[in-house]
């Protein structure tokens, strides 16, 4: 884990960088911590002295990670037209830990994957309007639900990572990743945020519906055929009789 200057860690950013590689590694409920104050090299009670426990620990770690997904997101809008925060983080070289991390926030779930997840889309919300200033994303109409549906479809991609490697091989996890490695899963990504998935104007009653469903409804009740009720006229004395 990179810190904010050449200088050697403090105590306090040893146990963050062990805690972070070691629940990414093992999981949070199997990750005691003693074998983080062995890893930072440090005592437990220091831990406790600056995090207080083991769920502040974590807080603390969540913290740290949306941070570094943040200024990571923020540089990578700076340079060049590429969404996926996760893989901007493999150009790091403490990504490895940081993907582990969130994937093992993802799949434990809790409280507290909650707020990382709603931080992350909070700081989403930010480079994306980045990016519409810089003239390298269109402005949305929604651009909260957009930013929440971006955020997803990353998560999505690195909580399935194993079948991501499987049908596409791409190695979100592997030590290093070439670039070539991530060509089957980059093209089509880029492919969809460039070009878009459908022509334009297919989908225009679609957003009509969506954007006001209760005019939309009267429109389709104005187009029905009336109902065929039969013929209501009264019937002639020859039809009686038969």
């Amino acid at each position: 884990m990179e810190t904010p200057t050449d200088r050697a860690p403090t105590g306090a950013e040893r146990i963050l960088e062990a805690a972070i590689d070691l629940f990414g590694e093992h999981g949070f409920r199997a990750t005691p911590l003693k074998a983080i104050a062995a890893r930072a090299g440090v005592s437990q009670p220091l831990i406790v002295h600056h995090y207080h426990s083991k769920a502040g620990l974590r807080a603390a770690c969540d913290e740290r990670v949306a941070h570094m997904v943040r200024v990571r997101k923020e540089e990578t809008v700076d340079e060049e037209n590429q969404f996926d925060p996760f893989l901007a983080l493999r150009r790091m070289q403490d990504g490895r830990p940081l993907l582990r991390y969130l994937t093992r926030a993802l799949t434990e779930g809790g409280a507290h994957t909650s707020v990382l997840i709603d931080d992350m889309i909070d700081d989403a919300v930010g480079y994306l309007a980045q990016g519409e200033r810089a003239g390298l994303i269109k402005p949305s109409a929604v651009p909260r639900d957009r930013a929440t549906l971006l955020v997803i479809w990353s998560l999505g991609a690195l909580t399935l990572h194993e079948h991501v490697h499987r049908l596409l091989g791409a190695d979100f996890l592997a030590d290093s990743t070439p670039p070539e490695s991530l060509h089957r899963y980059l093209r089509p990504a880029v492919e969809l945020y460039t070009q878009g998935l459908v022509e334009q104007g297919s989908f225009d009653r679609l957003t009509a519906v969506i954007d006001d469903p209760a005019a939309a409804g009267a429109e389709a009740g104005s187009d029905r055929e009336p109902p065929d009720v039969g013929d209501t006229s009264p019937a002639r004395d020859d039809e009686k009789e038969q």
